[in-house]
């Protein structure tokens, strides 16, 4: 904001006007346009190979998007909060806790037990933290032992491959199960997520056309994005699993699941039930090629 007063009145204007407004799905656009407008001048960028003319163009834009983002993300927490500044952390109890159901050490995902989570999540008073607080770093949401063993299950001896696989919770768990996984992702969230070596770098059309698999996951797919529609166009692809939220503007590309005509799905509300924590109402879509 101090280096660039210019670009954050503009930004800030923009913020203000979308929130004031205050509905869910005029944030969303808000954050997809940012997000758009970043990847459309990094590609330009790109394309110049590093153009001091281009970047100087570029600039505004990057830091008017940049600026929109983190603001975003501040508003966010702060309400999931009540807290505008300072530190926000879990209490001693709450984060031993949470600590012992969702994760093996640190921020590494551990298969929870869904009856033990229920058990326990009762007693967690900071409920509204978690995933504020996990979502900066490529979390968007927790597999029980239980959702893993279904959709091993579902998946059967067919080859798969995890689109958007981020740092490869879920192809790690289902590989220990049995599954024939590749996990590939296009690492746009180097910022954010740490990419294990198992998790290749390959955005969703190139790792399709690669691996040909019988059976796609994808694992909170962002809203409105371009690249699920290539799973429906891949002829070897019979089924396709989304892990997601039931809200539209939340997550994956409802336009594309209505628009194709390749594959029957609906919503599995068992294992929609085995996705944690409960209070993020996630839908795990099933498609079956007809």
């Amino acid at each position: 904001m101090q280096r660039y007063p210019a670009e954050w009145q503009v930004a800030g204007r923009e913020l203000a006007a979308v929130m004031e407004d205050g509905r869910a799905q005029k944030l969303n656009e808000y954050s997809l346009r940012a997000k758009a407008e970043l990847e459309v001048w990094r590609e330009r960028i790109r394309k110049s190979k590093g153009n001091s003319r281009v970047i100087e163009s570029a600039l505004p834009h990057l830091v008017r998007s940049r600026m929109a983002l983190l603001a975003l993300d501040k508003c966010y927490l702060a309400a999931a909060t009540g807290k505008a500044s300072g530190t926000i952390r879990f209490s001693l109890v709450n984060g031993f806790i949470i600590q012992k159901l969702l994760f093996s050490h640190h921020l590494t995902r551990k298969m929870a037990s869904l009856a033990w989570f229920r058990f326990w999540w009762r007693w967690v008073t900071q409920k509204r933290l978690l995933m504020p607080l996990v979502q900066r770093r490529g979390i968007y949401c927790f597999y029980t032992r239980t959702l893993i063993a279904r959709l091993t299950a579902i998946i059967g001896e067919n080859s798969c491959l995890e689109i958007g696989a981020g740092d490869g919770t879920l192809a790690r768990f289902l590989g220990e199960h049995g599954v024939r996984i590749h996990a590939t992702d296009d690492h746009s969230w180097s910022h954010a997520v740490e990419y294990p070596p198992s998790v290749e770098k390959l955005d969703a059309r190139h790792a399709l056309g690669k691996y040909h698999p019988q059976a796609v996951i994808c694992s909170w797919p962002p809203p409105k994005n371009a690249f699920e529609r290539h799973v429906f166009a891949t002829r070897s692809v019979e089924t396709y699993v989304v892990i997601g939220s039931r809200y539209h503007f939340a997550s994956g590309n409802w336009d594309d699941y209505a628009a194709q005509s390749s594959f029957e799905w609906k919503e599995d509300r068992g294992l929609s039930n085995c996705v944690l924590p409960p209070e993020l109402e996630s839908a795990v879509l099933v498609f079956h090629r007809l």
